[in-house]
């Protein structure tokens, strides 16, 4: 899962931005600061987390005084694959 956020640069740190995310119990697989900018032109950090619903880890950033504003995952086709067998898989216990 993608998560970006705003940072004054005067207040990033990489090592308290690991530690709000490994609060939550989720691993930050990468950071990076990108060259976008936010509407105040504070620089926009990428992360991506373990986690599948990065909502949690967006609550513990911002408890850390950080701004995520967008947090998101590319679909996973064999996810989704296992979800539609689960749904079918329901549907036929239904039937019966």
């Amino acid at each position: 899962t993608e998560v970006l956020l705003a940072c004054c640069p005067a207040d990033y740190s990489a090592s308290a931005i690991a530690r709000a995310v490994e609060d939550c119990d989720a691993q930050l697989l990468s950071l990076a600061v990108t060259g976008m900018r936010d509407h105040r032109g504070f620089p926009v950090v990428a992360l991506k987390v373990n986690v599948a619903d990065a909502d949690g880890v967006a609550r513990s950033l911002s408890r850390y005084g950080y701004e995520p504003f967008f947090t998101g995952s590319r679909p996973d086709s064999a996810l989704r694959h296992r979800a539609q067998e689960r749904a079918n898989e329901l549907i036929h216990y239904l039937e019966l």
